[in-house]
């Protein structure tokens, strides 16, 4: 009977600890549905955004003057068709250099401090200072005429970093036979550039590489700011029978002083752009400046939707050229303009 109870008591004592167990089991158990049909609310992440992030460009104008303005109008309202509407899906930050390459620096490290998406800079010397400055963001140029002796591009077909662009290289002998054709006797052309711009050099040094098959002989007066323009013009009267402005922004920001000059002693002038003409030169043949823009805005549209990178995009330039006539211009330069360059222009301003 001992044996018995003493027995009882040691199954008592093993099963107890079994039923605690099998109970607190249960209690687990019944903290989750067995069928799922109540589940707890589960922890919903938040939707992503749809909305765009709104991107920056920062533009880098070395000068104020129509055919530059030109240029970046075109750019802003192309990029706007290809999407990148200002205010909307880009800001715009629009800088001028005032014709300081000191200030171009500093715009240029402005745009790397505030990491902005894209580039352009518009003409040699902001192109210059952004390429010196920045060495990941893209970098686009535009009315830059040789990228390559300019020292952006390795190459016009491999640019090879982060900098491409347009070229607005002129056709310079094209551009001086209307001289001839103008004034058949004309035997001397004078070329006032900025000896700062690299791209003003460069044009100089091509026409003289066709004066001499034209029958012209050019005559270099070299200038270091937009105030010596007009002593620069003055100090060829006499010399020159004509005078060839090329696409220097420094001499192209002022104009008229060269124009003043030349209606005063009856001196034709042909110009490097359109907007030179308009502003009382008498011919060229050239590139359109807004069309310039637009087809730099086509190239920056690649690289923000990630199509393309700036060192595989070759430099481009404009196909299509124009003649342009300033009759007025003409007559207060004593010159008539032949019928003939008459007939076939593609602007004739009255």
């Amino acid at each position: 009977m001992f044996k018995q109870k003493k027995s009882i008591k040691i199954f008592q004592s093993f099963l107890f600890p079994l039923l605690l167990l099998s109970v607190t089991a249960c209690g687990q158990q019944s903290a989750t549905p067995a069928n799922n049909s109540t589940p707890a609310p589960a922890t919903t992440a938040p939707a992503p955004s749809t909305e765009t992030k709104q991107l920056t460009i920062g533009i880098a104008q070395f000068v104020e003057h129509p055919a530059l303005d030109a240029a970046r109008e075109g750019f802003i309202s192309q990029l706007a068709k290809n999407g990148y509407e200002k205010d909307k899906q880009v800001k715009i930050d629009v800088q001028s250099a005032q014709a300081s390459m000191d200030t171009a620096i500093q715009i240029a490290q402005k745009f790397e401090a505030d990491k902005v998406d894209l580039v352009l800079a518009i003409a040699t010397p902001t192109a210059q200072a952004a390429a010196q400055t920045s060495k990941q963001i893209p970098i686009l140029f535009t009315a830059v005429t040789d990228p390559v002796e300019a020292g952006l591009v390795a190459a016009m077909d491999k640019p090879g970093a982060n900098v491409t662009g347009t070229s607005d290289m002129n056709p310079v002998e094209e551009q001086l036979k209307l001289i001839k054709e103008m004034k058949a006797d004309a035997k001397s052309v004078g070329i006032i550039y900025s000896s700062g711009e690299v791209n003003s050099k460069v044009q100089v040094d091509a026409a003289k590489a066709v004066a001499g098959k034209l029958g012209l002989e050019i005559k270099e007066a070299a200038i270091t700011s937009a105030t010596e323009v007009k002593q620069a013009a003055e100090s060829m009267v006499g010399k020159v029978d004509a005078f060839y402005v090329p696409t220097d922004n420094m001499v192209v920001s002022s104009i008229a002083a060269v124009i003043s000059v030349a209606e005063a002693q009856k001196i034709p002038v042909i110009a490097g752009e359109e907007n030179s003409v308009k502003s009382g030169a008498i011919a060229t043949y050239g590139i359109d400046y807004t069309k310039l823009g637009e087809q730099t805005a086509d190239m920056a549209a690649k690289i923000l939707k990630g199509e393309a990178k700036p060192a595989d995009m070759a430099v481009e330039v404009q196909a299509d050229m124009k003649l342009v006539l300033n009759k007025k211009a003409a007559e207060k330069m004593g010159v008539t303009i032949p019928q003939a360059m008459l007939d076939r222009a593609g602007q004739v301003i009255e």
